[in-house]
């Protein structure tokens, strides 16, 4: 069992947190302030080839695994960007990994080279107001008419959905009352997302300012049959390849933003002088940030471990799971305890930690919550019975 990484993966680290060096603090606090993409980040890592990690090398990537990906996403979260500078190419990350599996070879070649180079941006139309989880019993509707077929219905949650050039579409193409069972009859599509033909709504949200979230609303939109991705109707078990890798690299970003929180509360504790004395002399202040280095640190054990098992091929589900739960809760925790650690000043924007704890609860409540990875475990690891 070997627990270093090699010298390329290290190289990777190395060359990601270099690339971070450039956009500091200062650069996140004013995106997140005028709620601005982060654009010139994004096309930072394009020009970098850090886009193209998980693309297969025949399309422009580097053909490597969800680990070395995870460990991207971990530096660049832990950078100091948080969640605003891995939300920015997240999808891109893992998001087209369905396609990669079930494209067609012109599909892939008309689709990915043009998302490694930075050229266009993807955003991932799952997630329905009246459904949330409950993605098979999704009501957007795809009906085909001659060599298109007419979208109608609602999405929500789309992040980058206002800067995106394209979207991955789970739509309905057999109503529910006509299949065997609520997995079939959905079909995925990879099409260009025109605003000028369905209404992108951005949504007034808690944090992570910079990266916009909305609702789509499609009306007789049309698409391209050429853009369906494998046959009509096997949609929703395509878009589960992108499922635990996608767990995978949000606890990996959990874990980068718990560490960027702890690293700044650790540096403020040894600063602040208080009645004297530094008050990371303290106890009271030391004890809640040691444990958060040993919760971070055993999360990111898990997250490595799952990342490992997908890119061999093995069943990765219960790991990616508590990758996300123990990630998310070990995240938060760093978060609110570097918010403590300042004390009034953690709840002043120029500290930066405030900005830290905001976003920490997208890897807390998304993309699945934590109940419902504990009934995944409860379920599927311990053969208790379903309790939904």
């Amino acid at each position: 069992m070997q627990f270093a990484l090699t010298p390329d993966q290290e190289a990777i680290r190395e060359g990601v947190v270099a690339l971070c060096s450039r956009f500091d603090a200062a650069y996140w606090h004013e995106r997140d302030k005028a709620h601005e993409f982060p654009h010139d980040f994004h096309a930072a890592i394009a020009e970098a080839g850090f886009l193209g990690i998980c693309i297969p090398e025949e399309y422009g990537g580097s053909g490597l695994g969800i680990f070395e990906a995870a460990l991207m996403m971990e530096a660049i979260s832990g950078s100091g960007a948080g969640m605003s500078g891995a939300s920015a190419i997240h999808m891109n990350i893992f998001g087209l990994n369905p396609v990669v599996v079930f494209g067609s070879d012109e599909q892939k070649r008309r689709f990915l080279p043009p998302l490694v180079r930075g050229e266009e941006k993807a955003c991932f139309g799952v997630t329905e107001p009246t459904t949330g989880l409950d993605t098979t019993r999704l009501k957007t509707r795809a009906v085909k008419k001659g060599d298109r077929y007419i979208v109608d219905g609602q999405k929500v949650w789309i992040s980058t959905a206002q800067v995106s050039d394209r979207i991955l579409l789970l739509a309905r193409t057999t109503p529910v009352d006509q299949v065997k069972s609520p997995a079939d009859g959905l079909s995925l599509f990879y099409t260009a997302l025109d605003r000028t033909r369905c209404k992108v709504s951005e949504i007034d949200k808690m944090g992570r300012a910079a990266v916009d979230s909305n609702e789509i609303f499609f009306e007789g939109y049309e698409v391209p049959e050429e853009d369906r991705i494998g046959p009509e109707g096997r949609g929703f078990r395509q878009i589960l390849h992108g499922m635990n890798p996608e767990r995978v690299l949000i606890a990996a970003e959990a874990i980068g933003l718990g560490r960027a929180a702890l690293g700044r509360a650790t540096e403020y504790a040894k600063e602040r002088v208080v009645f004297g004395r530094p008050i990371g002399q303290n106890q009271g202040v030391q004890h809640p940030l040691a444990a958060d280095w040993m919760a971070l640190e055993a999360a990111w054990l898990m997250v490595q471990n799952a990342a490992w098992r997908y890119d061999q091929g093995m069943d990765c589900g219960p790991q990616a799971n508590a990758a996300k739960y123990l990630a998310a809760e070990a995240g938060l925790k760093a978060c609110q305890n570097a918010v403590m650690t300042h004390g009034g000043f953690g709840y002043a924007r120029e500290y930066h930690v405030e900005r830290y704890l905001r976003e920490a609860m997208i890897p807390w409540i998304a993309p699945v919550s934590p109940n419902l990875i504990l009934c995944h475990i409860a379920e599927r690891v311990l053969g208790l019975p379903k309790s939904y």
